[in-house]
């Protein structure tokens, strides 16, 4: 259960954080709503899988994050967020299963 709540922090993190930034047309307040959700799943995955793998959803979640940009000039906004989204969500998944 815990590596869907995982999944399911990095995809509100994500979603809720551009959908925030764009509603209140303030990015940083998008920003924070990432950043505390990535946050949290990485406390998960450590707490599951170790600091090692912690780390590494943190570098995947913070490239994710970091990708969508250049990505949603070629796809769209809304179209880069969800590709970012499914991909650090199954690289949540994967990372925080129990060792």
């Amino acid at each position: 259960m815990s590596t869907v709540a995982a999944g399911a922090l990095t995809s509100a993190g994500l979603v809720g954080g551009f959908a925030v930034a764009q509603a209140t047309t303030h990015r940083y307040l998008g920003g924070v709503v990432a950043a505390g959700a990535g946050l949290g799943a990485m406390r998960i995955c450590h707490r599951n899988a170790g600091l090692g793998r912690a780390l590494l959803l943190g570098g995947s979640y913070a490239a994710a994050l970091a990708g969508s940009h250049p990505l949603a000039k070629k796809v769209g906004a809304w179209p880069s967020v969800f590709t970012v989204t499914a991909a650090t969500a199954v690289a949540a998944g994967v990372l925080a299963r129990k060792r």
